[in-house]
């Protein structure tokens, strides 16, 4: 018998305590263990352990041990493998409503109240003629088994007696740029406390689709993602992000860029870039919110710049929600020209004047 003394047991139970806490609650997230090499169309339900397919569309398994359905070269496009051997395909929008979707038990229901982190790759493939603005994410108690090759839009989810739903949408202004590189997907969250199931795919049918058309000249009429590494991890996992020491928790604070022009509420390139800052920093901490302050110089009358100013407040609100964080995360007010930061005699002043402010809270 191996001899240890104290402090080796307590490094024993600080290791596990370590695994158990930095774990990833989806089982075979990056489909690299199953049951048989795809060899054909449609067979991800058959072939990927845990993994099925809520409805009847035939979800793609792609695998570099397979010359058929293999990687990186493939029959709707070429992606390189981001993680392991495999990854998923699926049809985010077809003709007639044809939808796919991807399903997997979580390895254990999530907590009620507790903030999560769900993240996963996605890419667009070559053979696509069409890019959706929204992914779907569904966390039900029970697991999916829908009838049908349409849209699992909500109605069809809520008419379905004896489960429970959580839904949500996350919305990427880049979903559609890229062809040949693996973007990351974020989404923060507190939970409900019933979610035992995952699923995700586009939860909209083709007329409420929000899409962009590429610049391909074939007509395949259809929007295809392959998709690798899905995580979901408690909130208190996240990595430490830079912004933390700059963007204090229940304090105002002004970014030097995200200013407005005269009598506008629209937001340019630099301002956008500030606002990938506070993105950043909203996705690592999902228990907080963000109250944003709307701001105008004093030209106009009250009225005016109060609607003016709660323009550029929700015009800052919509593009959050855009790049995906959920509209319960989200304020907005506008102050009118009531509260300004500088003297308004002059036209530097008055520009710094038509700004707005933030204000990271915690969720309620």
């Amino acid at each position: 018998m191996i001899g240890c003394n104290r402090r080796h047991i307590l490094f024993i139970f600080l290791l596990i305590g370590f695994q158990s806490y930095c774990q990833n609650l989806v089982k075979n997230p990056s489909f690299e263990r199953f049951d048989a090499c795809p060899k054909t169309l449609g067979t991800f339900k058959d072939d990927v352990t845990s993994w099925t397919t809520p409805t009847k569309g035939s979800t793609d398994y792609f695998n570099t041990c397979s010359i058929v359905m293999g990687a990186p070269e493939n029959f709707n496009g070429v992606q390189q493998v981001k993680f392991g051997k495999g990854y998923a395909g699926l049809y985010f929008y077809a003709p007639s409503d044809y939808r796919e979707y991807i399903q997997v038990p979580l390895k254990k229901m999530l907590r009620k109240d507790v903030f999560y982190n769900l993240s996963f790759y996605i890419s667009l493939a070559e053979g696509s003629d069409f890019a959706v603005k929204d992914f779907g994410v569904v966390f039900s108690y029970k697991e999916l088994r829908i009838d049908t090759k349409k849209a699992l839009s909500r109605g069809r989810l809520f008419s379905s007696s004896g489960n429970r739903f959580h839904t949500m949408e996350i919305n990427h202004p880049e979903f559609h740029e890229d062809k040949s590189d693996w973007l990351k997907v974020t989404l923060g969250f507190k939970a409900k406390g019933y979610e035992k199931y995952l699923t995700l795919g586009n939860l909209r049918n083709n007329q409420k689709t929000r899409k962009v058309q590429t610049k391909r000249k074939e007509t395949k009429k259809g929007a295809y993602y392959y998709i690798d590494m899905i995580s979901l991890q408690s909130a208190n996992q996240r990595p430490s992000v830079e912004a933390d020491r700059e963007l204090k928790k229940d304090s105002l604070f002004v970014l030097k860029n995200i200013h407005f022009s005269f009598d506008k509420f629209t937001i340019d390139r630099d301002a956008i870039k500030e606002l990938e800052f506070i993105r950043e920093r909203l996705n690592a901490a999902p228990e907080l919110m963000i109250e944003i302050h709307g701001h105008t110089d004093s030209y106009g009358n009250d009225q005016y710049n109060k609607r003016l100013s709660e323009k550029r407040a929700k015009s800052i609100a919509d593009y959050f929600v855009s790049v995906g964080i959920v509209t319960e995360r989200v304020s907005w007010v506008g102050h009118g020209s009531e509260d300004p930061i500088t003297n308004n005699s002059n036209e530097q002043g008055r520009s710094r004047n038509r700004r707005v402010g933030f204000i990271l809270k915690t969720m309620e």
